[in-house]
């Protein structure tokens, strides 16, 4: 007796047709580059364009603006492909996930036409700059400044752990407009980084895992913005951080869930292939429970994820269940993870083997995004 497939109910055919149309496309263009990706730290800037064409790129931005004119749930299908894969090298999480429902949800008529087309197409990079070197999760203290100086803002101060901070065309930068004004001084504005004077990329970060993410530290020296780049109102954007943040971590569930259920199908696939004691790995009691339980510790991930898109495209997610989600499956994520490096043996710990990537990589999951301790804090409150 075999276990029934099990079909997400947000997945209909259309979003189940991008997803394989995703998967071949990173089969192709993705899985043979990823130890070169993984050296220079970024994947190939013309990678950005060829997920463009094939509309891998902001599935979920209505067609008038240059996207898909899907859901939240064709989004969700190309970032299931690709960490199914097991690669985390391409940051379209943030710039089709993050940075363009920024803009969807906040920007003028005019600033959504100016940009989106061009992150649809991938003719733009984006990034959202958030994290500072001495601000991680407690956004209220951020010390980069945009202040008003006649037709523009001037911004100074220091961005780390930026996700494609080398390629960003666009960055959406959090800085205090009103330094002291706290939370109420944050406000957002959208720098163009082509030919900006005062703006720098800094190192490109050596991770533990994710080697072929772009990563890195950005500089703004009397980086002069325009006005009319300031999405949404002044002073407002602690609260769009706040509001977007669920929507944020519901996507690093998604990415959570796939890659657990990916570590299970390898370690499956591997324990009936490798010998031991003259029979396959899997035919031991050990080896069986323990897939067992990470089989079904999985499938819970996924069908709380799939309970939280659903509720999502029907506009019904709530921050602290987003924070469940994202706290519960990146820890499922480690746990089911590190118990199949161990059934791999030592080939597990070796980065040839996608297992032992897929470790590595598991492990910031539950760091970013908002440390999985404050998530647990967001929880509490609600109770």
């Amino acid at each position: 007796m075999t276990t029934p497939v099990y079909r997400s109910a947000w997945a209909d055919d259309e979003v189940l047709a991008l997803k394989e149309m995703a998967t071949k496309f990173f089969e192709a263009e993705l899985l043979p580059h990823q130890e070169r990706f993984a050296a220079q730290k970024y994947v190939d800037r013309e990678f950005w364009n060829k997920a463009g064409s094939l509309g891998l790129l902001c599935a979920s931005i209505p067609e008038e603006y240059g996207g898909g004119g899907g859901s939240f749930a064709h989004d969700f299908a190309v970032f299931d492909a690709q960490y199914r894969l097991g690669d985390t090298g391409f940051g379209n999480m943030v710039h089709s996930g993050l940075v363009a429902h920024y803009i969807l949800a906040y920007g003028s008529e005019e600033q959504k036409r100016r940009w989106l087309p061009a992150m649809a197409s991938g003719e733009l990079v984006g990034a959202i700059a958030m994290t500072e070197p001495g601000a991680g999760s407690d956004l209220k203290e951020l010390r980069t400044t945009a202040i008003r100086d006649g037709d523009h803002y001037v911004v100074n101060g220091a961005k780390t752990f930026i996700s494609n901070g080398k390629h960003a065309g666009l960055v959406i930068v959090a800085a205090k407009t009103d330094p002291s004004a706290g939370a109420k001084g944050v406000s957002l504005v959208v720098l163009e980084t082509a030919d900006a004077t005062g703006y720098r990329v800094g190192r490109l970060l050596d991770k533990v895992g994710m080697k072929g993410q772009d990563t890195a530290e950005l500089f703004f020296d009397d980086v002069r913005v325009p006005v009319e780049n300031l999405l949404g109102v002044e002073g407002g954007g602690f609260g769009y951080l706040m509001r977007q943040l669920a929507h944020e971590r519901l996507v690093v569930a998604v990415c959570a869930a796939a890659a657990t259920e990916a570590a299970v199908a390898l370690t499956v696939a591997y324990t009936k292939e490798r010998k031991a004691f003259g029979a396959p790995l899997f035919d031991m009691q050990n080896t069986r429970f323990e897939l067992a339980e990470c089989a079904t510790l999985a499938q819970v991930a996924r069908v709380f994820v799939d309970n939280c898109i659903e509720r999502h495209l029907r506009g019904e997610l709530d921050g602290p269940t987003a924070s469940m989600a994202k706290a519960y499956t990146t820890e499922i994520q480690g746990r089911v993870v590190d118990r199949c490096v161990q059934l791999f043996g030592g080939y597990g710990y070796m980065l040839e083997y996608p297992i032992a990537r897929m470790y590595a990589d598991a492990r910031v999951q539950r760091i970013y995004a908002g440390a999985n301790e404050v998530m647990k804090e967001l929880i509490a409150r609600s109770l």
